[in-house]
């Protein structure tokens, strides 16, 4: 029983290993996105100060087009993140599953442990019972001779 509760030890300790992973990947693709977004609003910023001053029509084309390859990057990052927390998930709802079924094999050893400790006092009882019962049997033979 033991060794396949270490099995099941070292299985849950790789998931956590895993769920880690995917939980800092999910960190990595979200922060991604703030960059991005922080980027943007950056360029719009700008935009919007060459609109104030004098008119460069070529630095508000090239600010726009910039706008509009970082609202194409936002929504291929936001696909990344949402890729990221399923598989987040996937591996959260892999780690319970291993965390219940170790929980399940700790329960069955424990039992086990419980049944083994019982079959051993009812040896040492019915031992304990043969030995009185050896004894009364020699004292009562003896007072008959």
């Amino acid at each position: 029983m033991q060794n396949i509760l270490d099995i099941k030890y070292k299985l849950e300790s790789q998931a956590k290993i895993a769920f880690a992973s995917a939980a800092a990947a999910l960190a990595e693709e979200e922060e991604r996105l703030k960059l991005l977004r922080e980027r943007r609003m950056d360029y719009e910023e700008q935009a919007r100060k060459l609109r104030q001053t004098r008119l460069d029509i070529r630095r508000i084309n090239q600010c726009q087009k910039a706008i509009d390859a970082m609202k194409e990057l936002i929504k291929k990052q936001q696909v990344s993140v949402h890729v990221a927390q399923r598989n987040l998930e996937l591996v959260r709802a892999q780690l319970n599953e291993i965390m219940k079924d170790r929980k399940t094999h700790e329960k069955l050893r424990e039992n086990a442990m419980e049944e083994f400790k019982a079959e051993l006092a009812s040896a040492e009882l019915k031992e304990v019972d043969q030995l009185v019962s050896f004894s009364y049997q020699e004292k009562a033979a003896e007072e008959r001779r």
